[in-house]
C-alpha cells in the first residue's frame, strides 16, 4: 500500500506544480528546454514541470512611460531642453520577448533620438506652433522602427520645452512688439473707416444741399419770369444789402459804411438804383446765382 500511495503523492505534487493562473490582460511566454514553445492566455494553464518554464510575462495594457529631459538643437541652432511622455502597448508578446532584450528601454531611447531628429528639422518658432504635428511625426517614426519589437506607440506628448534665458527674453520682446503692431493697425483701420464714413456723410449732405439749391434757383427763375418779378428781386437784394451791414457791424470794430446809413429808405433806393443800372447788362442766370449765394 505504501508503495502505491507514495508515488501517487509525488505524481499529484508534480501535476499540481505545473498549474499556473495567468491574470487578465497578460500573456506569458513558455519555453521548453530553452526554446519558445507557446503563449499562455489569461486563465488556468498547465506547464510541464522541469522541462518547461515561464520565461517572459507581458502586460497587454497601455503603459505610460516618461521620457527624461534631453537637449535638442533646432534648425536655426538654438539649444532646447525637452521632456515628454510616451504611451505604448505590446501587441505581439513573442516579438517583444525575442525581438529586443528590453522593449521599454529600447523604445525610450528611440523616442529620444527621434525627437532630436525631428526638432533639428524645424526652426525655433515652428517648434511651438507645430507641437501637435511634431508629436504625430515622432509617433509615426517610432512605430515604423519598433514594429519588429512587437510594441506600438499610441501617442507621444511633449511635456515641457525649455530654452536659454536670452532667447526667451528675445521672444517675449518680439511677442510684445507684434501685439503693439496689431493694435496700431487696428487703430489706424478704425480711423480710416471713420474718415470714410465722415466723407460719405459730407458727400450726401452736399448732394442734399445742391438739390435744394437747384430747386430754389428753379423757383426763383419762375418767379422772375412773372410780372413785377424783377422788382421783387430788387427789393430782396436791398433787404440783404441792409442785413449784410448789420452782420459786419457785429463781427468787426472797424467798418467803412455809406453816408446815408441813418436813412434805410435812402439805402433801399440806392440798392434799387444799382439793380436798375445793372439789370440790362446782367444775365438772369448770374443774378440767380448771386441771390442764391446770399
Amino acid at each position: 500500500m505504501i508503495f502505491i500511495v507514495i508515488p501517487l503523492l509525488f505524481l499529484t505534487a508534480f501535476i499540481w506544480k505545473g498549474f499556473c493562473i495567468v491574470p487578465h490582460q497578460e500573456v506569458w511566454v513558455v519555453q521548453r528546454l530553452g526554446r519558445f514553445q507557446r503563449k499562455l492566455e489569461s486563465g488556468l494553464n498547465w506547464v510541464f514541470p522541469t522541462i518547461e518554464e515561464v520565461a517572459y510575462r507581458h502586460s497587454l495594457k497601455e503603459e505610460a512611460i516618461e521620457v527624461a529631459e534631453q537637449t535638442a538643437i533646432t534648425q536655426d541652432n538654438v539649444s532646447l531642453i525637452l521632456d515628454g511622455i510616451v504611451y505604448i502597448k505590446i501587441f505581439d508578446p513573442v516579438a517583444a520577448s525575442y525581438g529586443v532584450k528590453n522593449p521599454v528601454y529600447a523604445l525610450t531611447q528611440l523616442v529620444q533620438t527621434t525627437m532630436r531628429s525631428e526638432i533639428g528639422k524645424i526652426a525655433l518658432d515652428k517648434t511651438f506652433e507645430e507641437r501637435e504635428a511634431l508629436n504625430a511625426k515622432i509617433v509615426e517614426a517610432i512605430n515604423h522602427a519598433a514594429d519588429s519589437w512587437g510594441v506600438r506607440c499610441l501617442r507621444y506628448e511633449i511635456k515641457d520645452i525649455k530654452m536659454p534665458d536670452e532667447i526667451r527674453k528675445a521672444m517675449e520682446l518680439q511677442m510684445t512688439a507684434e501685439r503693439q503692431k496689431r493694435a496700431r493697425i487696428l487703430e489706424s483701420e478704425g480711423i480710416r473707416q471713420a474718415q470714410i464714413n465722415q466723407s460719405e456723410g459730407e458727400a450726401e449732405a452736399i448732394e442734399v444741399i445742391a438739390a435744394a439749391t437747384a430747386r430754389g434757383i428753379d423757383k426763383l427763375s419762375q418767379s422772375l419770369s412773372q410780372s413785377h418779378g424783377e422788382r421783387a428781386a430788387a427789393i430782396q437784394i436791398a433787404e440783404k444789402y441792409i442785413a449784410a451791414f448789420q452782420e459786419l457791424a457785429k463781427e468787426s470794430n472797424t467798418l467803412i459804411i455809406p453816408s446815408n446809413l441813418n436813412s434805410p429808405g435812402a439805402m433801399i433806393s440806392e440798392a434799387m438804383a444799382i439793380y436798375d443800372h445793372v439789370k440790362p447788362k446782367t444775365p438772369l442766370s448770374v443774378l440767380q446765382q448771386a441771390i442764391s449765394k446770399e
